[in-house]
């Protein structure tokens, strides 16, 4: 019953759960400015450059298929919400990812009383060139694969699919992506976190779901970063970690 998407996403309010601890707080504050500052900016810039995207794609719309106009609008905007906030968490956590390991870090200390490698902030601000190494490897497994779903959209009648399997795909990438700081933490390669994901695939796809949906929530959204990287972090020691031992 542990690999389902339900309990996948309680992960998530684990994770927010967790931050708010005393012995943890304090790795969760840098992560969460980074998180508000980023998040702010790109909103402001993305709704603008959304409007203008789907005004040009109900243009090109051919007439027998202008009645869909009412269904493609809406699903255009979910999925631009999708993208923009996929933009925002790359660049929030390339510059924020340092911290979230030692976040991440604090977190599995806490829940069983001994941590992978202890670390101090010295050490995140040192293992700063691996950890934009990490996030930019991990930009190089989304991005083909998120072009590929996007070209989707431009085809008539495919379409209509295509925000479905990039909601997948985005909440399948927001778990890999996530999971990769407690994992990383004991020196897993990107392939074998992917590998150790899939054999909890409906767990991970519903920790994923749900930040996807926290990240549209607003308020709710400048505090999904931290809790999500608390919450995988969780969700690794509970049901990922003993594939280790």
């Amino acid at each position: 019953m542990a690999n389902n998407p339900i309990t996948g996403a309680t992960y998530l309010l684990q994770g927010l759960k967790l931050i708010l601890r005393p012995g943890i707080r304090r790795y969760a504050l840098i992560p969460l400015l980074i998180n508000i500052v980023f998040f702010v900016g790109l909103w402001v810039l993305g709704m603008g450059a959304l409007d203008d995207a789907q005004a040009a794609l109900i243009d090109r719309l051919p007439n027998w298929l202008a009645w869909l106009h009412w269904l493609l609008v809406p699903l255009f905007y979910v999925a631009g919400l999708i993208i923009v906030y996929f933009t925002f968490v790359l660049f929030a956590n390339l510059f924020a990812a340092p911290f979230n390991g030692l976040l991440a870090e604090a977190v599995e200390r806490e829940l069983t009383g001994r941590s992978a490698r202890p670390m101090a902030w010295s050490d995140a601000l040192k293992d700063l060139g691996t950890s934009v190494s990490s996030e930019v490897r991990k930009f190089l497994y989304f991005a083909p694969r998120a072009l590929a779903i996007l070209l989707l959209f431009l085809i008539p009648v495919v379409n209509l699919g295509a925000p479905v399997l990039w909601a997948l795909f985005g909440a399948w990438m927001l778990a890999i992506g996530y999971l990769d700081y407690p994992m990383a933490n004991h020196s897993l390669p990107f392939p074998v976190q992917r590998a150790q994901a899939r054999t909890k695939r409906w767990l991970a796809l519903g920790f994923g779901g749900a930040v996807m949906v926290a990240l549209l929530v607003p308020v709710v959204n400048l505090v999904v970063v931290p809790s999500a990287v608390a919450g995988a972090t969780a969700l690794w020691v509970n049901h990922l970690r003993d594939q280790d031992t």
